[in-house]
């Protein structure tokens, strides 16, 4: 597309937009004035659907009339109303997928299982600079099982004088640890950057080593379109509460590839993952489910999943392939536009990107703060950036035009 830097063309924009009437099914926050504000930070955290208070008080309401009896034959199965919804977002079968816990808890659940480091195979990757819950996770899993950090722990670095790593490297990386690479866990898109990463290409250099895989997708899940049975992905876990807008403390998803249903490696066991068939029997022999659902611990947290489900039921109206397609022209426009009209301001996300842009400027701090008390909402992340994440659900071309604006002013006639 050829863009524009008018009004007019932005007014084009949203009219022809199919997406455009979601934003009405969405809670838009407002200043103390009652205006709204300029929400672009759903990489932090997505909007309410305007449905979900009416699903959480359902809930409520057969807890506060029936007590334990509706947990069975109802809560004991809400956790697979998610099942099939979760396998069309990730590009998953039914049974590789379930939604459990909270994303850094599946991610130490995971490496139990798919960290298994000998003496001679012992190293595990990740990239430098990835989400400091995921540094923290895979260097207690490396001491948990004896070695060394410093000895065992595969940093990405990008090239001197780069921000973004190249896939070339990366995989050139892989081969040079071949012998010694037990595992990989890299983010799908990293949360500082907004780099997406080539996850197809990394499965494929990791698995030909003969390394597990596995992707945070904390930032992919509900931005990217994702292929995890396709592309051969070993294990893989996401957040629910950034663009999926399941709220606060929602529950995270994970994928375990088919080919280890039948797992009788390490894994940490609880009652949740006991075969359906002798779960109330009350046995003393685990007997898991062959399916992702065998590495659930505990019973599921109903309220938590009752707004992911009042999202992921527009996610399923919508379709992953026009949300993608919006975000893309999203983040295209606010890259055109900053280019047009803001050459000191640097771009520091690829082209190969979800739906954020990160910023660094001159003074970012002060701006940051100059463009939030003008009513922007987006994120500030240390050292240096700033983090625009539109929704295409509910963001429009107008949002974006008029941050660049509100960018403008605050760096040329801040007040």
């Amino acid at each position: 597309m050829i863009y524009e830097n008018s009004l007019s063309f932005v007014e084009k924009l949203d009219q022809s937009d199919p997406l455009r009437s979601y934003r009405e099914k969405f809670h838009y926050p407002k200043n103390k004035n009652g205006n709204e504000v300029l929400y672009l930070c759903s990489n932090s955290l997505g909007l309410q659907p305007k449905t979900a208070k009416a699903f959480v008080e359902k809930e409520l309401n057969i807890w506060e009339k029936d007590g334990v009896l509706g947990q069975h034959g109802r809560w004991e199965k809400f956790h697979e109303r998610l099942i099939h919804p979760s396998a069309r977002l990730v590009g998953a079968k039914p049974s590789e997928v379930v939604v459990m816990n909270a994303l850094t808890v599946n991610i130490h659940l995971l490496l139990i299982s798919f960290y298994q480091p000998t003496k001679t195979r012992n190293k595990i990757m990740i990239e430098k600079g990835a989400f400091p819950s995921d540094q923290y996770a895979v260097e207690s899993q490396i001491k948990l099982h004896g070695f060394n950090p410093k000895e065992c722990l595969v940093e990405l670095t990008p090239r001197n004088g780069e921000k973004i790593l190249r896939t070339d490297d990366i995989l050139k990386i892989i081969d040079e640890n071949a012998d010694e690479l037990c595992t990989i866990l890299v983010g799908g898109v990293n949360y500082y950057t907004g780099q997406a990463f080539d996850m197809k290409a990394i499965t494929e250099a990791g698995k030909s080593v003969g390394a597990f895989v596995g992707f945070d997708l904390a930032h992919a899940a509900g931005n990217l379109l994702l292929k995890l049975h396709e592309w051969n992905v070993d294990f893989a876990a996401w957040c629910t509460y950034k663009y999926l807008c399941a709220g606060p403390g929602a529950p995270s998803g994970i994928f375990i590839h088919e080919r280890h249903h039948d797992w009788d490696g390490s894994r940490l066991a609880g009652w949740w993952g006991q075969n359906k068939q002798t779960r109330f029997e009350m046995g003393p022999e685990f007997d898991p489910i062959q399916t992702a659902e065998g590495w659930q611990i505990s019973n599921s947290p109903v309220m938590g999943m009752t707004t992911l489900l009042a999202s992921m039921e527009i996610f399923e109206e919508v379709g992953m392939t026009e949300f993608r397609k919006k975000g893309e022209t999203l983040t295209e426009f606010l890259e055109f536009l900053i280019n047009e009209k803001l050459p000191e301001v640097f771009i520091i996300t690829p082209e190969d990107r979800g739906c954020q842009l990160s910023l660094v400027i001159s003074g970012g701090k002060s701006i940051f703060e100059a463009i939030t008390k003008k009513g922007v909402v987006c994120d500030w992340r240390e050292p240096d950036v700033i983090r625009v994440a539109p929704h295409p659900l509910y963001n429009t071309y107008y949002d974006i035009y008029n941050f660049v604006e509100l960018l403008n002013y605050s760096l040329n006639y801040n007040d």
